[in-house]
């Protein structure tokens, strides 16, 4: 019978090493994309605030429009 330290074939700590640097680049990439995503996210937020505050000054400019022009009656057009 054979034990089940002889049924491998690479010492350990060429195994270990191997596995370290495995979770090293994974944790590497992680970081990155969760930094990636992070940045995102911030210029989306950014982007919708923008937007919204715009929006707001557009339609704050059309109602100061609509009440500074004067409103036709009907009697008005209808005399005419």
């Amino acid at each position: 019978m054979t034990s089940q330290a002889t049924k491998f074939l690479s010492p350990a700590h060429k195994v270990r090493q191997f596995l370290e640097r495995s979770r090293d680049r994974w944790k590497s990439k992680h970081h990155e994309l969760k930094m990636q995503l992070k940045l995102a996210l911030n210029q989306v937020r950014a982007v919708e605030t923008s937007r919204r505050q715009w929006r707001d000054r557009a339609l704050a400019a059309e109602t100061q429009l609509r009440q500074s022009k004067p409103q036709k009656n009907i009697t008005d057009s209808a005399a005419s």
